[in-house]
């Protein structure tokens, strides 16, 4: 099945679409998902590829073209698939006539910026004063090429490309800034005169699924309705839609299921940053320790689940370990005279589930960019968690044939 990816950054919705990346045994309920494993090693498995493959993807970051290109360029042939496009441009392109999205597609998904509705920001939402290319833009000028109504234009492409189904993800914070959640849902439900069913969007909690992480994600899901089965469409438009047609996936970690899984079991195996042979464990944010009164001053609690990775973080990424002077409770970590450091790019990756075999941090080779720490750091931030969005995938595969004709 063929997904054409928007907002794509590094991927991370992407490769968990894929599947075939390999994960912590612990972040898999193979109570639940018995299927899910195609080998292990050590503590570590590799989780079963999927019945979709991503045919297209854009965003503006040459940062994270380069890292998607590298990594999904080891599976297979990806000349062309990746575009260095603003949303806005492929629609008026598209309108214009020209040919700028490949055919058939069956899902169209993209993480639309998330900065104008995150608590962490500013909050504008729909008054954004950042372009589509990420510059800044007049307050006064109206424009629908701001940064807070891209989702509009992710809304276009599903007019023009007509797929089976949408996926739209973004902050929890979008879902508590005033009707917002209600606006886009109704904007979304708009697409190609009225054609798209949307389900309520709901909250996923990502140490839910596995991920090591307090990240929380509002997930839009929109279906073609000429192409749903009639006991799809009405199943889909009830109230409460029944489990077998739930395109939300079902948790697996916590309140009686899997113990959600730690930092500890996240950061296993990788060696210390003058120790390691992994460039990307080997970088990690020099910025000073500045108290406790703002972000990234505190260190991760080994035995829970790891901070949101930021994108915006400025340098202040928390701490794997802090001094004893700061405060630090890591005190074996310490006694064996290990040095109070920020976390690296890897155990950031990490704890966004992504696998060691996805470089973050390389240089530039044969007349392609590379990718510098400063920002792996950033479109690790940016990124979906891979194994969150493989339990979407997952779901999805295993309905789509109650869902569609």
């Amino acid at each position: 099945m063929r997904v054409l990816s928007l907002f794509s950054g590094a991927g991370g919705m992407d490769l968990g679409f894929e599947g075939g990346f390999s994960v912590h045994k612990a972040s898999v309920n193979t109570t639940l998902h018995p299927d899910w494993i195609q080998s292990a090693h050590g503590d570590f498995v590799q989780l079963v590829p999927t019945d979709f493959e991503t045919v297209f993807a854009d965003d503006i970051r040459p940062d994270a073209m380069a890292a998607w290109t590298n990594y999904f360029g080891k599976r297979r042939d990806v000349s062309g698939v990746y575009h260095l496009d603003s949303v806005v441009d492929l629609v008026q392109r598209s309108k214009a006539g020209e040919p700028v999205f490949p055919d058939d597609i069956d899902i169209v998904s993209g993480g639309f910026p998330c900065n104008d509705f995150s608590i962490a920001g500013k909050r504008r939402g729909f008054n954004s004063t950042v372009s589509d290319k990420g510059t800044k833009i007049d307050p006064g000028v109206p424009t629908v090429a701001n940064r807070g109504q891209l989702y509009m234009w992710m809304r276009d492409v599903v007019s023009i490309v007509k797929p089976k189904m949408f996926i739209a993800e973004n902050v929890k914070g979008l879902t508590n800034l005033g009707d917002v959640k209600q606006i886009i849902e109704s904007d979304f439900a708009s697409a190609d005169g009225d054609g798209y069913l949307v389900v309520p969007a709901i909250v996923l909690r990502a140490w839910e699924y596995g991920v090591p992480q307090s990240r929380e994600r509002v997930i839009f899901f929109g279906f073609r309705k000429s192409c749903l089965t009639s006991a799809a469409l009405q199943a889909l438009s009830s109230e409460t839609v029944p489990v077998d047609y739930d395109p939300y996936p079902m948790r697996t970690h916590g309140d009686g299921l899997m113990s959600f899984v730690t930092c500890s079991e996240a950061f296993a195996g990788l060696d210390e940053p003058d120790k390691s042979c992994d460039p990307s464990q080997q970088v990690y944010s020099r910025a000073k320790y500045m108290g406790r009164h703002c972000q990234g001053q505190t260190e991760v609690k080994l035995d829970s689940i790891g901070p949101t990775i930021r994108a915006e973080h400025h340098g202040n990424i928390e701490y794997r370990r802090l001094s004893a002077v700061n405060g630090g409770n890591h005190k074996d970590e310490l006694a064996a005279g290990l040095p109070e450091r920020r976390l690296t790019v890897r155990e950031c990756a990490r704890i966004q589930t992504f696998p060691d075999d996805y470089e973050f941090v390389f240089k530039a080779k044969n007349g392609k960019p590379g990718v510098c720490g400063s920002h792996a750091y950033k479109i690790i931030g940016n990124a979906v968690p891979p194994l969150l969005a493989y339990h979407i995938a997952r779901n999805l595969q295993s309905k789509w044939s109650l869902y569609f004709k």
